[in-house]
């Protein structure tokens, strides 16, 4: 079954807001064996969201829309699927009823407004809601089975789970199932070489890549009659990936490089403290973030200029004036003033010119990294562009990686590297 979204909203088109209702649907939509095939968004255009449907069901078994199904003038999803049907809106009375119990429940009149939710395409179904006041719509066009739900996400996925995902399930009888293997420290360019013959080859599962700032994944799609047996076409994919591609790869799917040094550091027993400067306390916003991290994350320095990495850290004004607070001295110095100000097992530190100017005499992109602890005292230094965001991100998976390896018996990175 080939499926298509569509997001009715001109706030999606002006990127006010962020389309996430249609990454959660086609995530659902995948598991359940249904192949998602296009996205569209569109605005509250009476005409283009006539337009969109039409193009949708011509070339999908399922629409889902999200969106357009309030009570306001803008919202006009259901008047385009009745232009779309040829039909006319018919108004229910037991939507009525409904809708007013609803306002009358919580003490407030309800707006004459709200009574265009009320009305139906000729011949459709609706779909009750529970959260809100919008009905969502089932209508069918051209063999086309159409289905349209709020774009309030918590409505959203009411609907879905309670009405949409069982109907499609039925009529597919199959899944589509991913597992994706997370990397750090190592280019897309680069995986893609090592896996190159794999993504030639291989037609299910297949391969797939997504890179961000520092971090790359691998994802895996199998299709099978059900979730066993496509987990186990993935099966020795993944392992034959996972041998080929070694240490850089720490988790699988939603296993965070914050969450796998969480973890381990829970298996060890230990704890951790970070000294940060030109990530100005990112590290500590991931690793806090994480539940149970505070068992094992003592706390983090910001320590931003020359003075206070002195004043609360004990860097020397040696270091400082000499080689200068981007440096492999200062980074060392950061690591180890950390771990003596919390009294932690482990420390890491990070310094560096974030860009878009040099910084300490170190060009932009300049980055010193340090972990100190009993049994450990490694320091790295790379090189990553002069883009702000890009230099902080892979500062920050730069030092966790640097956690995570020590922990997990791994080899540390000694030389420097450009990425």
């Amino acid at each position: 079954m080939r499926a298509e979204i569509v997001a009715v909203g001109t706030e999606l088109l002006l990127g006010q807001i962020a389309n996430d209702n249609a990454r959660w649907i086609s995530e659902r939509l995948a598991a359940i064996g249904v192949d998602v095939v296009h996205h569209q968004v569109v605005g509250d255009n009476a005409e283009r969201i006539v337009d969109t449907l039409r193009l949708a069901s011509s070339r999908a078994d399922a629409v889902l829309v999200t969106g357009g199904l309030g009570p306001t003038q803008d919202d006009i999803t259901r008047e385009a699927i009745a232009e779309l049907l040829g039909v006319p809106l018919v108004a229910h009375p037991a939507i009525e009823g409904l809708l007013r119990a609803k306002f009358a429940g919580i003490g407030r009149t309800m707006s004459e407004n709200n009574l265009r939710q009320a009305e139906v395409p000729q011949g459709c179904r609706y779909i009750t809601p529970v959260r809100g006041t919008a009905p969502g719509l089932i209508g069918e066009v051209a063999g086309s089975r159409i289905y349209a739900m709020p774009g309030v996400p918590v409505e959203m996925v009411e609907m879905m789970e309670g009405t949409v995902l069982p109907e499609l399930a039925a009529l597919t009888g199959g899944a589509i199932v991913s597992r994706t293997l997370r990397c750090v420290g190592i280019s897309e360019s680069r995986v893609a070489e090592v896996l190159d013959d794999l993504f030639v080859s291989l037609t299910n599962p297949t391969i797939a890549y997504l890179a961000s700032a520092g971090e790359v994944k691998v994802r895996l799609t199998a299709k099978a009659v059900g979730n066993e047996e496509a987990d186990a076409l993935i099966d020795p994919i993944a392992a034959e990936i996972g041998e080929r591609l070694g240490d850089v790869v720490f988790g699988v799917d939603d296993a965070s490089l914050e969450q796998t040094v969480v973890r381990l550091l829970d298996a060890r027993g230990a704890t951790l403290a970070c000294a940060e400067s030109l990530t100005g306390g990112g590290v500590a916003t991931r690793l806090t973030s994480v539940p149970g991290a505070s068992k094992h994350f003592v706390g983090s320095a910001v320590v931003y200029t020359a003075d206070a990495k002195h004043a609360v850290l004990g860097v020397s004004r040696e270091t400082l004036d000499g080689p200068g607070p981007v440096s492999e001295a200062c980074a060392r110095e950061m690591a180890g003033g950390a771990r003596r100000v919390f009294g932690a097992d482990l420390a890491v530190s990070l310094t560096g010119a974030a860009g878009p100017e040099a910084h300490g005499g170190a060009e932009p992109g300049t980055v010193w990294v340090a972990l100190e602890g009993d049994d450990v005292s490694h320091v790295r230094t790379f090189t990553a562009g002069a883009d702000r965001e890009r230099v902080r991100r892979w500062a920050e998976q730069a030092g966790l990686d640097l956690v995570r390896r020590f922990l997990d018996g791994l080899p540390l990175p000694t030389s420097n590297r450009v990425v």
